[in-house]
C-alpha cells in the first residue's frame, strides 16, 4: 500500500493528497513534520536525506518533493487523464508546475501567506506584503486570461496543472487581502470545490496557523 508522510494542512502535502484521492489509490497517511516531528529520525532520513515532507513510499520506491511525487503518481496511475504519452502535452503541464514553484508560490505562499498571515503583526514587513499582494494580483489576472475560453487550466477537463495551481485557491480566497476582479478564476475555483477530493484535502481550515511562524 502507498504510504504518504506529511501534514494534511501543509500546502505541498495537500497537492499530493488531492491527486491520490482523484486517482482512488489505497494509501496510508502518516502525520509528519511540524508539530508531529519525525523528520530527523534515521528511518525517515534514509528515505529523504533532506528531512522534508511530502515523501511517499510505493512498494520499494521512495519519492520526495511534491512535484516529483505528482509526476510519478500521474505516470504510474493517472494515464491518460493526468499523464499523456505526448511529450508536447506533458511540457504544457510542466510549464504550469514550474510557474507555480518559481513565480506564484514565492509571492503568495512565502510573501503573503507566511509574510502576512503566519507572521505576528508586530513583525510584519508591510511594504513587502503589499508588493507581494500586488504581484499576486497580476499572477491571478494572468490565470484569469488563460481561463477565459476553457473550464480548467489543463483544458477541457481537470489535469495535473489544475492540481498544482488549484491548491493555492482556497487560501487565496480565504485570506483578508485585496484581490482583483478575476471572474474566470472564481468560476474555476467553484468547479474545483464541486470535487469531493478537493474539499477533503485542500479546503482544510488554517486558523491555527495565524500569527504562528512555528506550527
Amino acid at each position: 500500500m502507498l504510504k504518504v508522510w506529511g501534514r494534511r494542512d501543509a500546502f505541498n502535502v495537500q497537492k499530493v493528497m488531492w491527486l491520490i484521492s482523484e486517482l482512488g489509490l489505497a494509501h496510508e497517511h502518516i502525520p509528519a513534520g511540524g508539530k508531529f516531528g519525525g523528520l530527523d529520525t534515521p528511518e525517515f532520513l534514509s528515505m529523504n536525506p533532506h528531512g522534508r515532507v511530502p515523501c511517499i513510499l510505493d512498494g520499494k520506491t521512495v519519492v520526495w518533493e511534491s512535484h516529483a511525487i505528482l509526476r510519478y503518481l500521474a505516470a504510474c496511475y493517472g494515464h491518460p487523464t493526468f499523464w499523456s504519452d505526448d511529450a508536447r502535452d506533458r511540457a504544457q503541464v510542466d510549464e504550469w508546475m514550474d510557474w507555480l514553484q518559481t513565480t506564484l508560490q514565492p509571492d503568495f505562499l512565502v510573501g503573503v501567506f507566511w509574510g502576512f498571515y503566519r507572521t505576528p503583526e508586530l513583525q510584519r514587513d508591510w511594504n513587502a506584503i503589499r508588493e507581494s499582494v500586488e504581484r499576486c494580483s497580476k499572477h491571478f489576472q494572468l490565470l484569469d486570461r488563460m481561463l477565459m475560453n476553457q473550464p480548467f487550466l489543463s483544458g477541457s477537463a481537470l489535469g495535473l496543472a489544475d492540481i498544482c495551481v488549484g491548491t493555492a485557491l482556497y487560501r487565496y480566497f480565504e485570506l483578508e487581502i485585496e484581490r482583483p476582479e478575476i471572474p474566470n478564476v472564481e468560476q474555476w475555483y467553484e468547479r474545483l470545490q464541486e470535487r469531493p477530493s478537493y474539499r477533503e484535502h485542500v479546503m482544510i481550515p488554517f486558523d491555527d496557523m495565524r500569527e504562528r511562524l512555528e506550527y
